[in-house]
């Protein structure tokens, strides 16, 4: 809809429409190739007489902006250049100013996604293959709820849809083995949401809590945009250390796969976390990122199953099983968090979209939706596989140390011919050959010296690939590897 600036005296209402609407074909809203509205239609938005509209656009017209036919929407000329500064409408923005939240958000990395000019194979970990994504169900899923439509269209229950959260109770229990009442779940946008509800709701600026390093960047980055006081435990093959932790509010983890070098935190570890959550009085977040990727090992127990879990918080997600462009998941917060969260969540957004909460109802209670994740564990078991493969059958099998196979949908590659100042430049010339491979330094807290590993590392995701690209992908990060070891030292 056009808004024209209010008189000054200086113009008439039908220069100040054709001025305005100049503005917008130079700024982009109405590029060339365009139709504007009709002149009825703009009439009627703007509350003006169409006589008055209809002499702006013969004005425009005579100028070459538009370009006018007798029954047909005036049109902006396909070959229109507008090459003059524009000037825009209403009075000058005044300084930015920010509070101390907003300005540790502007602070933070934007985590943008490189380019490849030709890729040959992009292991970015995170994405999925649109292949894989049940479209016909989930068609099937959303018409049903559409269909189901009420007489009343309203906002829905901050929580989550009865009927998913239902349904959420029914699956975390026969899938992950925990048991909760559906009051304790709230469904939000994805797992992003639910940690940034559990930071706002448990921590105030300048509070301790303790993640796992390396970890999950978009984690860190919650915590620091709240301002909280990092202290980052180092990781090993039990999952992170939780030997003489330091009092803190909270804790994030992601014991069952950490996130990103796939060790399992050991039953002992488990016990130890929860115990000091218990004598500290903290709040732990468990983040099953992935839960239902399992390949050589049993599935592992969630914290909140164990004895004595009761200040446990578990964020669960779609974005690995079905797709993360859903930006569907849930927590199961303590029964003494369910109000505050309830009331956080409503706040923020009042709910989450309900046609997509009853279209995965609709797979929950159908049984559908763990049919499609047998279907995809098999496939992105095949897609390991191939990975480990072509891994072995080249150059780099004696070069490289894979850690994180045994479940979820990356695996963690040490170089271990290189040394750690290369990371950055092998990276680069991966890229350059058309190889999409990310380095594993941005997950480790820079203030933690200690911690740094002693060879690059690469973070490789395999879930969106085929496994012909995974074999081109790895023979073209094998040769550029070899390439670059090849040069002489600087």
């Amino acid at each position: 809809m056009l808004a024209i600036p209010q008189s000054d005296g200086a113009k008439t209402v039908t220069a100040r429409i054709s001025d305005t609407i100049k503005a917008q074909i130079a700024e982009g809203v109405y590029p060339p190739g365009s139709r504007l509205p009709s002149s009825r239609a703009l009439a009627a938005d703007l509350g003006v007489s169409r006589t008055t509209v209809t002499a702006a656009y013969e004005q425009l017209a005579a100028e070459g902006y538009l370009e006018a036919r007798q029954g047909a929407r005036p049109q902006v000329p396909s070959g229109l250049r507008m090459d003059l500064p524009v000037m825009r409408q209403g009075v000058q923005a005044p300084p930015t100013r920010l509070s101390e939240f907003g300005q540790r958000v502007v602070g933070l990395p934007m985590h943008r996604r490189p380019e490849t000019d030709t890729p040959v194979a992009d292991f970015r970990y995170g994405d999925l293959a649109a292949s894989d994504f049940p479209t016909l169900t989930w068609k099937r899923a959303v018409d049903a709820a559409i269909l189901r439509r009420p007489s009343r269209l309203q906002y829905g229950d901050p929580s989550g849809s009865p009927e998913l959260r239902s349904a959420l109770q029914g699956y975390l229990w026969r899938a992950r083995g925990l048991r909760c009442d559906p009051e304790q779940i709230i469904v939000v946008n994805g797992s992003q949401q639910g940690l940034d509800l559990c930071v706002r709701l448990l921590l105030n600026p300048g509070e301790p809590a303790v993640i796992e390093n390396p970890c999950y960047a978009a984690a860190r980055d919650i915590l620091l945009a709240t301002g909280a006081r990092l202290i980052p435990r180092a990781v090993d093959r039990e999952g992170m250390r939780t030997d003489q932790l330091p009092p803190a509010r909270l804790a994030y983890v992601t014991p069952s796969h950490q996130f990103p070098l796939g060790s399992v935190m050991s039953v002992s570890r488990r016990q130890d976390l929860l115990a000091w959550a218990r004598n500290c009085g903290a709040y732990v977040i468990e983040d099953d990122y992935d839960g239902e990727y399992r390949f050589d090992v049993a599935p592992i127990p969630t914290l909140q199953t164990l004895e004595g879990a009761r200040n446990v918080i578990y964020l669960g997600t779609v974005s690995k099983t079905l797709s993360p462009a859903l930006r569907l998941g849930y927590l199961v917060v303590p029964q003494a968090l369910s109000q505050a969260f309830r009331a956080a969540k409503r706040l923020a957004d009042r709910h989450t979209p309900s046609l997509e909460q009853d279209a995965l109802a609709e797979l929950l209670t159908s049984g559908a939706y763990e049919r499609h994740v047998r279907r995809v564990r098999r496939r992105n078991g095949e897609r390991r596989t191939a990975l480990l493969t072509a891994l072995q059958k080249s150059q780099l099998r004696d070069e490289v140390r894979i850690v994180g196979a045994e479940a979820g949908l990356h695996v963690v590659a040490w170089l271990t011919r290189f040394p750690m100042d290369q990371e950055t430049m092998l990276v680069s010339a991966a890229r350059a050959a058309g190889v999409g491979v990310y380095p594993i330094t941005p997950l480790y807290d820079p203030s933690s010296i200690s911690d740094r590993p002693d060879h690059p590392g690469l973070v490789m995701g395999y879930a969106s690939l085929d496994d012909r690209d995974i074999t081109r992908g790895i023979e073209h990060l094998s040769a550029v590897l070899k390439a670059v070891a090849a040069r002489p030292p600087s």
